[in-house]
């Protein structure tokens, strides 16, 4: 059966998150929103794009970093509202220089800075 991407549950603004895990340790990576033509354009290329709320336009991980998402494989939810990316993550997935924009645990009702950005 071949997939069309207008058969997954956008919500009210065409979107659907997509969660980045790396592919071979499985550690999560990031979050990010998509829509119909970046599910499209992240099967066609193989490089994860995604749909930018703010900037209103769609991004390429990487593609000013250089800390790039391979594409391993995209899979998609029981629901179809939320999609998973297998990727191969070059260097940091977080804007803020981690490996992980999951940095920050909640311990005993305190946030606790669990990852320290990578050296440049």
């Amino acid at each position: 059966m071949s997939f069309d991407p207008e058969t997954l549950v956008y919500d009210a603004k065409g979107l659907l998150p997509c969660i980045a895990q790396e592919a071979e340790t499985g550690e999560v990576l990031m979050m990010a929103w998509m829509n119909a033509d970046a599910v499209a354009r992240t099967l066609e290329t193989g490089r994860v794009t995604y749909w930018s709320r703010s900037r209103a336009s769609f991004w390429v991980k990487g593609e000013s970093s250089g800390h790039l998402q391979e594409l391993v494989e995209l899979r998609v939810d029981c629901d179809r509202d939320c999609l998973l990316a297998l990727v191969r993550q070059t260097g940091p997935a977080c804007h803020t220089n981690r490996r992980s924009c999951f940095y920050t645990a909640l311990r005993d009702g305190d946030e606790v800075e669990i990852m320290a950005p990578m050296a440049e």
